[in-house]
Formats: C-alpha cells, structure tokens, sequence
C-alpha cells in the first residue's frame, strides 16, 4: 500500500483544502475532527455509535494504553484495532503532553523522557524509539513521534532547547520506522512556541526528513489569537503541500475555522465529549446549560435544527431530568448530540470547501458566534 495524501479540492484565497488520507484500514475525508478516546473508548458511547455519527477515525493514547493495559498485552490480543473492536483509522498520540503534564514526576534528558507513573509511582524511561515501538504494538494507522512540549511563555532559550530536542527524537524515530515493514503513518510534531524563527527551524529541520504527515504542536495554550494565526500562517508557508497538517488539541469553532482557513486537515479535543458530561450541549444559537432550571419543563429538543438522535427523540425537560438524577443515560445522550455537531460541522465545512464556498461558510459562521457572545 502507497501512504498518500490527496487533495481533491482547494479554495482560491485561502488555504482550505478538502482531501484523503490514505491508511491501512481505510481513508479519512478532510478537514477531519478525530474524537478522543484516550483509553480506546469514546467516553460514553459505544465504537458503534461513534461510527454512526460520522466519524472516521479516533485519537488514542499510547501514553495510557502502555500503562493500562500494555502494549505487548494488546498485541497479543490481536493489536488495537481488534482489541477495541474499532474497524475504521486510529491515530496514537506519543504521550509527549501527558508525560508533560506529570510535572516534576517527568524529566527530560537527552536521550529520552524519565518520569515516574501516575498510577503507582513506578519509575519509567522511554526514548523516542520506545515510543514508537509501543504504537506499532499497538498497531496503530498514523503514530506520533516523542516531542518536547514546553508551555507558552516559557522562556525563548527553553523553547529553543525543546525544538532541538524534538528534531533529534523526531530524527531517530524516523531512523527506527524505516526499518519496519509497515503501511502505517509517522507523523512528526513541530515545535517553536510562538517565537518565528525556532518555529522555522523546526518546520524546516522536520519537512526535509519527509514524514508522512505534520502536526503543529504547542498552541492553543494561552498565545494570542493573533500569534495563534501567524504561526499557522507561517507553517502554511513551510509546510508540504501534499502531506496532511494537524493541529492538536484545537475545538473552538472558530480557532478551527481560521486553522481550516490556513491549510490545516486535522483536529482533535476533549472538548465536545468533556463538554456534554459536564451537561453543556453545543447548538449554534450558544450553549444549552441543561441544569438549568429553566427547562424543567421546555419540551423542545436541545436543537430544533439538529438530526441527532437525541434531538430527534428527547427534550430539554427529559435530558435536564437525567442530568439532575446523574444517570449515566444524561452522559449518553448528551454525547450523542455533542459530537454529531461536531461531526456534522466537520462534514458542512467540507461541503464548503468541495463548493468553494468556504469563505461564505466561514463569514456566516463567524458572525453567528460573534452574535451568540455578546
């Protein structure tokens, strides 16, 4: 099998481009939104029902599947895809933000990652090898290679020692896929803050090892907008125009919109899934906080616009009920209807781009929730 990126479709003035990434267990229509299912589970839906609503890959993460259960333990039992029972993509993060996340119980070194286990407190060591080794345990369709994640704000000379750490991983990872006979992907992660030279540096040192795909690290973590959309702008400019981009960890609607703008394939987020547990369910009209008092007794769906199956069947009044008793149907239903509009904007932005008329999409968006803040 060829790895492949195709672009079907572009919009003249502006970056937009619908297209297929080409994996082993099948092709993913962009601009593409993964739902997160850091455990191998969409957290209260079945693989089913994510299916269902449209999505054609999921986000797990190799961080936690090494730890629980073990990536030699899923491989036995037939590798991610069988173990999950999810036929469709799987995209593996490297577990370089969780690792992050641990705080003083991870140091980085030059050869690799030390941190001890949020579970048992066991002291741990991986390199960037390690990590691939775990995904392709795993089995997964596109891996990410181990990046060094400093926060926003950091100082320039630790944003500049963690773009050089992630060149050298991101070198020997590659060095180390290329003897595996595999289909899958591998995808390196650009660094850089938003300081432009590094980021340059980086996109350039990473472009020339000529990875399957690029995804743009480090944003959306309290920058800007203004420095968000440079530094997308500035990797459009430096990025391959025939590799798919991804931009982590990104759910607003509208950052996703001037990613989309910018050339950008791919997303992922708690946010809808996180969101709807927590009984704040997504419409374009603005959030529907279903706790509220006020739809004890409003017998309207959710969204009166939505074809989800829990707009089309329950109101307000029934899912605020739920809610209120903590049922875990409240979780269900609240998903359900949180990732079909994010699904379903996914699928409509696409149009657009297939129409070529992105940028009406965008402005008629735009203004929407512009209305839905003030």
């Amino acid at each position: 099998m060829k790895k492949a990126f195709i672009v079907e479709t572009s919009e003249a003035g502006s970056s937009a481009r619908a297209g297929l990434i080409q994996t082993p267990h099948g092709a993913i229509p962009t601009p593409a939104f993964a739902p997160v299912a850091s455990q191998g589970s969409v957290k209260g839906l079945t693989h089913d029902q994510v299916s269902a609503l449209g999505a054609h890959l999921i986000l797990c993460n190799s961080y936690h599947l090494f730890l629980r259960p073990g990536a030699e333990a899923v491989r036995a039992m037939g590798g991610l895809h069988a173990f999950i029972s999810w036929p469709k993509p799987i995209l593996t993060d490297s577990g370089g933000f969780q690792i992050y996340s641990l705080g003083p119980l991870a140091r980085v070194r030059r050869d690799g990652v030390a941190f001890a286990s949020h579970l048992d407190g066991s002291k741990l060591f991986l390199t960037p090898e390690d990590v691939l080794g775990i995904q392709l345990l795993l089995g997964s369709d596109i891996m990410m290679v181990l990046d060094h994640f400093v926060p926003f704000a950091s100082p320039e000379a630790k944003v500049g020692d963690a773009v050089e750490t992630t060149i050298r991983w991101a070198g020997r990872a590659r060095d180390a896929f290329l003897k595996q006979e595999t289909n899958a992907h591998l995808w390196a992660i650009t660094q850089g803050g938003v300081v432009p030279d590094l980021r340059r540096r980086c996109t350039e040192e990473l472009t020339a090892m000529d990875f399957d795909g690029y995804a743009i690290g480090g944003l959306g973590i309290g920058e800007a907008k203004a420095q968000l959309h440079e530094t997308l702008e500035q990797s459009d400019a430096l990025l391959p125009k025939n590799k798919p981009r991804y931009l982590m960890g990104m759910g607003y609607l509208a950052d996703i919109l001037e990613a989309v703008d910018r050339g950008v394939d791919l997303f992922d987020c708690v946010l809808p899934t996180r969101n709807a547990r927590n009984g704040s369910l997504f419409t374009l009209q603005g959030i529907v906080t279903i706790k509220n008092k006020k739809y004890a007794d409003d017998l309207r769906p959710v969204d009166e616009t939505c074809n989800c199956p829990t707009c089309r069947r329950y109101s307000r009044a029934y899912l605020r009920h739920l809610y209120e008793r903590k049922e875990i149907t409240s979780a269900v239903l609240n998903t359900i209807h949180n990732l079909h509009f994010y699904l379903d904007f996914f699928a409509k932005m696409r149009q657009s781009i297939q129409s070529h008329s992105f940028q009406r999409f965008k402005l008629n968006l735009m203004n929407m929730l512009k209305e839905v803040n003030r």
